[in-house]
Protein backbone atom coordinates (compact mmCIF):
# COMPACT_ATOMS: atom_id res chain seq x y z
CA UNK A 1 0.00 0.00 0.00
CA UNK A 2 1.33 3.44 -0.86
CA UNK A 3 1.91 5.87 1.98
CA UNK A 4 -1.59 7.09 2.85
CA UNK A 5 -2.89 9.33 5.60
CA UNK A 6 -6.06 10.62 7.19
CA UNK A 7 -6.24 14.33 6.42
CA UNK A 8 -8.66 16.56 8.33
CA UNK A 9 -10.56 18.67 5.79
CA UNK A 10 -12.96 20.34 8.20
CA UNK A 11 -13.07 21.36 11.84
CA UNK A 12 -10.42 22.76 14.17
CA UNK A 13 -7.99 20.04 13.10
CA UNK A 14 -8.20 21.05 9.43
CA UNK A 15 -4.95 20.40 7.59
CA UNK A 16 -3.66 17.87 10.12
CA UNK A 17 -2.65 14.40 8.93
CA UNK A 18 -2.27 11.00 10.56
CA UNK A 19 -0.22 8.36 8.74
CA UNK A 20 -2.01 5.05 8.09
CA UNK A 21 0.65 2.48 8.91
CA UNK A 22 0.42 -1.15 7.79
CA UNK A 23 -0.16 -3.61 10.60
CA UNK A 24 -1.38 -1.05 13.13
CA UNK A 25 -4.84 -0.50 14.63
CA UNK A 26 -5.61 3.23 14.82
CA UNK A 27 -8.23 4.03 17.44
CA UNK A 28 -10.21 7.26 17.12
CA UNK A 29 -12.16 8.78 20.00
CA UNK A 30 -12.40 11.26 22.82
CA UNK A 31 -10.18 9.41 25.30
CA UNK A 32 -6.77 11.06 25.66
CA UNK A 33 -4.73 7.84 25.39
CA UNK A 34 -5.93 7.01 21.86
CA UNK A 35 -4.14 7.44 18.53
CA UNK A 36 -6.45 10.11 17.08
CA UNK A 37 -8.02 12.24 19.81
CA UNK A 38 -11.16 14.26 18.96
CA UNK A 39 -12.19 16.20 22.04
CA UNK A 40 -15.87 16.95 21.51
CA UNK A 41 -19.18 15.82 22.96
CA UNK A 42 -20.40 14.12 19.76
CA UNK A 43 -17.43 11.73 19.79
CA UNK A 44 -17.51 8.64 22.00
CA UNK A 45 -14.52 7.77 24.21
CA UNK A 46 -13.52 4.91 21.88
CA UNK A 47 -15.50 5.86 18.79
CA UNK A 48 -14.00 3.88 15.89
CA UNK A 49 -10.93 1.95 14.82
CA UNK A 50 -9.02 1.79 11.54
CA UNK A 51 -7.30 -1.52 10.91
CA UNK A 52 -4.64 -1.37 8.18
CA UNK A 53 -3.82 -4.90 7.05
CA UNK A 54 -2.71 -6.51 3.78
CA UNK A 55 -3.09 -3.27 1.87
CA UNK A 56 -6.70 -2.74 3.01
CA UNK A 57 -8.07 -0.11 5.38
CA UNK A 58 -10.95 -1.45 7.44
CA UNK A 59 -13.04 1.00 9.47
CA UNK A 60 -15.11 -0.31 12.37
CA UNK A 61 -17.49 1.74 14.52
CA UNK A 62 -17.07 0.76 18.19
CA UNK A 63 -20.74 1.19 19.10
CA UNK A 64 -20.52 4.99 19.19
CA UNK A 65 -23.50 7.08 20.27
CA UNK A 66 -23.58 9.39 17.24
CA UNK A 67 -22.28 7.05 14.56
CA UNK A 68 -19.50 6.91 11.98
CA UNK A 69 -20.13 7.94 8.36
CA UNK A 70 -18.29 7.12 5.13
CA UNK A 71 -19.15 9.19 2.05
CA UNK A 72 -22.49 10.13 3.61
CA UNK A 73 -23.52 6.64 4.68
CA UNK A 74 -23.72 5.55 8.32
CA UNK A 75 -21.61 2.41 8.74
CA UNK A 76 -20.86 -0.15 11.41
CA UNK A 77 -17.90 -1.34 9.36
CA UNK A 78 -16.52 -0.54 5.91
CA UNK A 79 -13.46 -0.86 3.72
CA UNK A 80 -12.20 2.64 2.94
CA UNK A 81 -9.93 3.68 0.09
CA UNK A 82 -8.06 6.72 -1.15
CA UNK A 83 -10.51 9.58 -1.70
CA UNK A 84 -13.12 8.35 0.80
CA UNK A 85 -14.41 10.80 3.41
CA UNK A 86 -15.06 9.83 7.03
CA UNK A 87 -17.26 11.92 9.35
CA UNK A 88 -16.87 11.53 13.10
CA UNK A 89 -18.46 14.20 15.28
CA UNK A 90 -17.86 17.49 13.49
CA UNK A 91 -14.59 16.42 11.87
CA UNK A 92 -14.40 15.25 8.27
CA UNK A 93 -11.32 13.22 7.36
CA UNK A 94 -10.24 12.15 3.90
CA UNK A 95 -7.97 9.26 2.94
CA UNK A 96 -5.19 10.85 0.87
CA UNK A 97 -1.61 10.37 -0.22
CA UNK A 98 0.49 11.43 2.75
CA UNK A 99 2.39 14.69 2.45
CA UNK A 100 6.15 14.24 2.17
CA UNK A 101 6.71 16.17 5.37
CA UNK A 102 3.86 14.57 7.34
CA UNK A 103 5.18 13.20 10.66
CA UNK A 104 4.63 9.49 11.22
CA UNK A 105 2.54 9.93 14.36
CA UNK A 106 1.68 6.23 14.36
CA UNK A 107 5.31 5.35 14.98
CA UNK A 108 6.57 4.03 18.27
CA UNK A 109 8.34 5.63 21.20
CA UNK A 110 10.67 7.78 19.09
CA UNK A 111 7.74 10.03 18.20
CA UNK A 112 5.86 9.99 21.49
CA UNK A 113 6.53 13.69 21.98
CA UNK A 114 5.05 14.47 18.58
CA UNK A 115 2.03 12.28 19.29
CA UNK A 116 1.53 13.86 22.73
CA UNK A 117 1.59 17.28 21.09
CA UNK A 118 -1.18 16.16 18.74
CA UNK A 119 -3.25 14.87 21.66
CA UNK A 120 -2.73 18.08 23.59
CA UNK A 121 -3.98 20.02 20.56
CA UNK A 122 -7.11 17.90 20.68
CA UNK A 123 -7.59 18.50 24.40
CA UNK A 124 -7.34 22.23 23.93
CA UNK A 125 -9.71 22.26 20.98
CA UNK A 126 -13.05 21.26 22.46
CA UNK A 127 -15.83 21.56 19.90
CA UNK A 128 -18.62 23.20 21.86
CA UNK A 129 -20.79 24.01 18.85
CA UNK A 130 -21.32 23.37 15.17
CA UNK A 131 -19.46 26.59 14.35
CA UNK A 132 -16.15 24.70 14.26
CA UNK A 133 -17.21 22.69 11.21
CA UNK A 134 -15.68 24.46 8.23
CA UNK A 135 -14.05 23.47 4.97
CA UNK A 136 -13.93 23.94 1.22
CA UNK A 137 -16.45 22.72 -1.35
CA UNK A 138 -13.61 21.54 -3.57
CA UNK A 139 -12.61 19.07 -0.84
CA UNK A 140 -16.16 18.00 0.08
CA UNK A 141 -18.67 18.29 -2.83
CA UNK A 142 -21.96 19.78 -1.69
CA UNK A 143 -24.15 16.73 -2.41
CA UNK A 144 -21.83 14.63 -0.25
CA UNK A 145 -21.72 17.29 2.46
CA UNK A 146 -25.51 17.62 2.63
CA UNK A 147 -25.84 13.83 2.68
CA UNK A 148 -23.38 13.69 5.58
CA UNK A 149 -25.30 16.29 7.56
CA UNK A 150 -28.65 14.71 6.75
CA UNK A 151 -27.65 11.19 7.75
CA UNK A 152 -26.01 12.44 10.96
CA UNK A 153 -29.15 14.54 11.71
CA UNK A 154 -27.36 17.86 12.08
CA UNK A 155 -29.29 20.97 13.12
CA UNK A 156 -27.97 24.37 12.10
CA UNK A 157 -27.32 26.69 9.18
CA UNK A 158 -24.95 25.64 6.43
CA UNK A 159 -23.39 28.92 5.25
CA UNK A 160 -21.73 28.79 1.84
CA UNK A 161 -19.57 31.50 0.31
CA UNK A 162 -18.40 31.79 -3.29
CA UNK A 163 -16.77 35.04 -4.48
CA UNK A 164 -19.21 37.73 -3.28
CA UNK A 165 -22.24 35.43 -3.07
CA UNK A 166 -23.49 33.90 0.17
CA UNK A 167 -25.97 31.03 0.31
CA UNK A 168 -27.61 29.45 3.33
CA UNK A 169 -29.26 26.08 3.82
CA UNK A 170 -31.21 25.68 7.05
CA UNK A 171 -31.41 22.20 8.58
CA UNK A 172 -33.45 20.70 11.39
CA UNK A 173 -32.26 17.27 12.54
CA UNK A 174 -30.87 16.58 9.07
CA UNK A 175 -33.99 17.78 7.23
CA UNK A 176 -33.59 20.67 4.78
CA UNK A 177 -36.20 23.28 5.72
CA UNK A 178 -35.21 26.47 3.86
CA UNK A 179 -32.55 27.96 1.60
CA UNK A 180 -31.52 31.37 0.26
CA UNK A 181 -28.94 32.87 -2.13
CA UNK A 182 -27.86 36.48 -1.59
CA UNK A 183 -27.77 37.50 -5.26
CA UNK A 184 -31.13 35.83 -6.10
CA UNK A 185 -33.45 36.73 -3.19
CA UNK A 186 -36.64 35.86 -5.06
CA UNK A 187 -35.86 32.19 -5.60
CA UNK A 188 -38.02 29.54 -3.99
CA UNK A 189 -36.07 27.61 -1.33
CA UNK A 190 -36.10 24.36 -3.33
CA UNK A 191 -34.91 26.11 -6.49
CA UNK A 192 -32.19 27.82 -4.45
CA UNK A 193 -30.91 24.45 -3.21
CA UNK A 194 -30.92 23.02 -6.74
CA UNK A 195 -28.81 25.97 -7.87
CA UNK A 196 -26.46 25.75 -4.89
CA UNK A 197 -25.73 22.13 -5.79
CA UNK A 198 -23.97 23.39 -8.92
CA UNK A 199 -21.28 25.14 -6.83
CA UNK A 200 -17.93 23.43 -7.28
CA UNK A 201 -15.79 25.82 -5.25
CA UNK A 202 -16.12 28.13 -2.28
CA UNK A 203 -16.22 27.55 1.47
CA UNK A 204 -18.72 26.09 3.90
CA UNK A 205 -19.34 26.59 7.61
CA UNK A 206 -21.93 24.86 9.76
CA UNK A 207 -23.32 27.49 12.13
CA UNK A 208 -25.62 27.04 15.08
CA UNK A 209 -29.42 27.13 14.62
CA UNK A 210 -30.96 30.47 13.63
CA UNK A 211 -34.48 31.46 14.71
CA UNK A 212 -36.60 31.93 11.60
CA UNK A 213 -40.17 31.56 10.44
CA UNK A 214 -40.35 29.81 7.10
CA UNK A 215 -43.68 30.52 5.33
CA UNK A 216 -42.41 28.50 2.37
CA UNK A 217 -40.73 25.70 4.32
CA UNK A 218 -39.40 22.78 2.29
CA UNK A 219 -41.43 19.60 2.68
CA UNK A 220 -39.42 17.15 0.60
CA UNK A 221 -37.15 14.30 1.73
CA UNK A 222 -33.48 15.21 1.51
CA UNK A 223 -32.72 12.19 -0.67
CA UNK A 224 -35.34 13.32 -3.18
CA UNK A 225 -33.96 16.87 -3.23
CA UNK A 226 -30.43 15.63 -3.90
CA UNK A 227 -31.46 13.19 -6.62
CA UNK A 228 -33.70 15.71 -8.38
CA UNK A 229 -31.14 18.49 -7.99
CA UNK A 230 -28.36 16.41 -9.54
CA UNK A 231 -30.67 15.32 -12.37
CA UNK A 232 -31.56 18.95 -13.11
CA UNK A 233 -27.90 19.96 -12.89
CA UNK A 234 -26.96 17.36 -15.50
CA UNK A 235 -29.77 18.55 -17.82
CA UNK A 236 -28.84 22.20 -17.27
CA UNK A 237 -25.21 21.60 -18.20
CA UNK A 238 -26.31 20.08 -21.50
CA UNK A 239 -28.82 22.87 -22.18
CA UNK A 240 -26.32 25.63 -21.33
CA UNK A 241 -23.99 24.45 -24.07
CA UNK A 242 -26.35 26.02 -26.60
CA UNK A 243 -27.36 29.04 -24.54
CA UNK A 244 -25.73 32.50 -24.64
CA UNK A 245 -23.71 33.60 -21.57
CA UNK A 246 -25.74 34.19 -18.40
CA UNK A 247 -25.15 37.97 -18.52
CA UNK A 248 -26.48 38.31 -22.10
CA UNK A 249 -29.52 40.59 -22.43
CA UNK A 250 -32.53 39.04 -24.20
CA UNK A 251 -35.10 40.96 -26.25
CA UNK A 252 -38.12 40.06 -28.35
CA UNK A 253 -37.57 39.81 -32.12
CA UNK A 254 -39.15 42.75 -33.95
CA UNK A 255 -40.92 42.31 -36.25
CA UNK A 256 -42.15 39.05 -34.76
CA UNK A 257 -42.59 36.54 -37.56
CA UNK A 258 -43.43 33.52 -35.39
CA UNK A 259 -46.97 33.12 -34.05
CA UNK A 260 -47.59 33.60 -30.36
CA UNK A 261 -50.58 31.28 -30.60
CA UNK A 262 -48.14 28.44 -31.27
CA UNK A 263 -46.52 28.85 -27.86
CA UNK A 264 -47.45 26.62 -24.95
CA UNK A 265 -48.08 28.17 -21.53
CA UNK A 266 -44.55 27.67 -20.21
CA UNK A 267 -42.97 29.18 -23.32
CA UNK A 268 -45.42 32.08 -23.31
CA UNK A 269 -44.64 32.83 -19.65
CA UNK A 270 -40.92 33.10 -20.40
CA UNK A 271 -41.63 35.15 -23.54
CA UNK A 272 -43.48 37.64 -21.33
CA UNK A 273 -40.48 37.85 -19.00
CA UNK A 274 -38.23 38.65 -21.99
CA UNK A 275 -40.45 41.68 -22.74
CA UNK A 276 -38.70 43.31 -19.76
CA UNK A 277 -35.31 42.87 -21.50
CA UNK A 278 -33.74 40.69 -18.80
CA UNK A 279 -30.45 38.80 -18.86
CA UNK A 280 -30.46 35.05 -19.26
CA UNK A 281 -29.73 34.75 -15.53
CA UNK A 282 -32.66 36.99 -14.64
CA UNK A 283 -35.00 34.84 -16.71
CA UNK A 284 -33.88 31.75 -14.79
CA UNK A 285 -34.45 33.64 -11.53
CA UNK A 286 -37.92 34.95 -12.36
CA UNK A 287 -39.59 31.90 -13.82
CA UNK A 288 -41.26 29.28 -11.64
CA UNK A 289 -39.72 26.59 -13.83
CA UNK A 290 -36.54 24.81 -12.83
CA UNK A 291 -33.29 26.13 -14.28
CA UNK A 292 -33.00 23.12 -16.61
CA UNK A 293 -36.59 23.52 -17.86
CA UNK A 294 -36.11 27.27 -18.32
CA UNK A 295 -32.90 26.72 -20.28
CA UNK A 296 -34.66 24.27 -22.59
CA UNK A 297 -37.52 26.71 -23.23
CA UNK A 298 -35.10 29.61 -23.83
CA UNK A 299 -33.14 27.56 -26.31
CA UNK A 300 -36.34 26.76 -28.23
CA UNK A 301 -37.47 30.41 -28.25
CA UNK A 302 -34.08 31.51 -29.57
CA UNK A 303 -34.07 28.83 -32.25
CA UNK A 304 -37.58 29.68 -33.44
CA UNK A 305 -36.71 33.42 -33.43
CA UNK A 306 -39.23 34.55 -30.87
CA UNK A 307 -36.39 36.16 -28.94
CA UNK A 308 -32.75 37.08 -29.57
CA UNK A 309 -29.66 38.46 -27.86
CA UNK A 310 -29.65 42.26 -27.68
CA UNK A 311 -27.46 43.71 -30.43
CA UNK A 312 -27.72 40.58 -32.57
CA UNK A 313 -28.71 41.15 -36.19
CA UNK A 314 -32.00 39.41 -36.90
Amino acid sequence: MSRLALRFISGKYKGGEYILKEGRDIIIGRSSELDVVLMEDMVSRRHAVLVVKNGKINLVDRGSTNGTFVNGEKVSKAVVSKGDRILIGTSIMKVVDASEDAPDMAASESTMASRQSYQDMGKMTVHDSARSMTGTIAEVPLPDLIQLFSTSKKTGTLALRKAKVTAKIYMDKGKLVHSTISDSPGLSPVKAIYRILSWEDGTFELLGPESHNYPDQINMPTEHILMEGLRQLDELRHAQEKLPPMDSTLIVCIPLEAKLTDLEDQSLAIFQIVLEKPTVQQVLDKTVLSDSESATVLRALLKKKYIKIAGEVQ
